[in-house]
């Protein structure tokens, strides 16, 4: 498997599959064809069909700024390999093809080609849950220092930058107010949650908070500004409102918290590698059901739960969103994604109680529902894989003006 710096990427909302991932395609593309007369983009599938909400177009255009460009649009047409296609066609004065690349962002930001597996080196010997949990129990370990083994200790330093990102990213949502960007014209949320959370005391102030962390994060998303994948940028507001609600609530270290994001990681690398994160490849559940896997985990191991337990708690996390549907409105990672981040992280808090009340045993793995997953999302009709041609983005109504 890759290393977890995969999973989570600092870079600009509010899509990394439609916006950071061909941003770093159109970057490797111009750097390696930098003087043609001219560029074509053609963008395929899920890419073409929700890039407009996803502001992909725009953040190819200031790539290739200072270049002639033109941008085709082809929804309909799916390559084979993945949903997310894009190719790059570098032309002389004659109209003669100098160079042509088709790339594909599988998620999270990453982007492979048809000559590459992964765009990474691969850092973990294990992919799987249950040899994991197999070789911490023989070792003594916990999953942390399974992360620590594989990455050196420099992931530390890297975990650090992470949650230092995410936590800006719930200061700046929480105390911006306004409209984001968009034929929705959504106000933000965030801050009047926190405002109205600490009007109350007890377990009510403690979720209105919850969900306060989690809109901020997803709503500095909706609106292009600096997050973490986690381990999408749809996803991107979970794991950081959990962290920080243990962090406020119990007073967790910063240290256990970094090791919480490092079992995290490796939760979100094992869907990843086994399965997809992709929401165009298989629906929200890669992605929303994904980031509660790793934030239920996450939580369980700050709260003192077993490797068992934790494993519990992360297969709760994904298999209760199984067939979850990608449908944004718009094509935007506004309705119903900013919500679904603020539930996914309450119910996060559940899977972790449940599995701490537990002894850790129960009969479906981990890897089991990675692979339910896996089978579910290719079984979903390509109208509920990011194309907003199915669900809300219908049955809404709402149309671009």
């Amino acid at each position: 498997m890759e290393s977890i710096r995969e999973i989570y990427r600092i870079g600009h909302g509010p899509s990394s599959s439609h916006t950071m991932g061909p941003r770093k395609a159109a970057e490797i593309f111009l750097k390696e064809i930098p003087d043609a007369s001219r560029y074509q983009i053609t963008l395929y599938g899920s890419l073409a069909a929700t890039g407009k909400g996803h502001l992909t177009g725009v953040t190819i255009e200031e790539i290739f700024k200072d270049k002639q460009f033109e941008i085709l649009w082809m929804p309909h047409i799916f390559l084979p390999r993945h949903p997310n296609a894009l190719k790059f066609t570098a032309l002389n004065e004659a109209g003669e093809i100098l160079k042509e690349w088709t790339a594909y962002s599988v998620g999270g930001g990453a982007i492979v080609d048809d000559n590459s597996v992964s765009e990474t080196k691969q850092v973990y010997e294990l992919s799987t849950m249950s040899d994991i949990l197999d070789w911490c129990q023989k070792n003594g370990k916990q999953l942390w220092e399974y992360v620590e083994v594989c990455e050196g200790p420099e992931i530390w330093d890297f975990l650090s930058e992470v949650w230092s990102v995410m936590q800006d990213a719930i200061k700046r949502g929480m105390n911006t107010e306004g409209t984001l960007p968009g034929g929705l014209r959504l106000p933000r949320k965030a801050c009047s949650y926190k405002a109205k959370a600490k009007t109350y005391s007890g377990p009510m102030k403690k979720r209105g908070l919850l969900f306060a962390y989690a809109l901020a994060v997803s709503e500095e998303n909706a609106a292009g500004g600096i997050i973490v994948t986690a381990p999408t940028c749809g996803a991107c507001g979970v794991v950081p409102a959990v962290m920080k609600y243990h962090q406020n609530t119990y007073e967790v270290t910063v240290g256990s918290i970094l090791k919480a994001l490092a079992t995290a990681g490796l939760i979100g690398n094992l869907v990843k590698h086994n399965a997809s994160i992709s929401g165009a490849e298989v629906g929200c559940q890669g992605e929303v059901g994904t980031a509660c896997a790793m934030a239920s985990g996450a939580a369980t191991q700050v709260m003192g739960g077993s490797i068992y337990q934790i494993e519990y708690s992360a297969e709760m996390g994904l298999e209760h969103h199984l067939g979850l549907t990608c449908d944004p409105v718009l094509g935007l990672v506004q309705i119903p994604c900013i919500e679904r981040n603020a539930f996914a992280a309450a119910r996060a808090l559940n899977h972790n109680t449940y599995a701490l009340l537990s002894d850790g045993r129960h009969r479906i793995s981990f890897d089991q529902v990675v692979e339910a997953m896996k089978k579910t999302g290719h079984d979903l009709s390509t109208n509920y894989k990011e194309t907003s041609e199915g669900g809300l983005a219908i049955t809404s109504g709402i149309k671009d003006e």
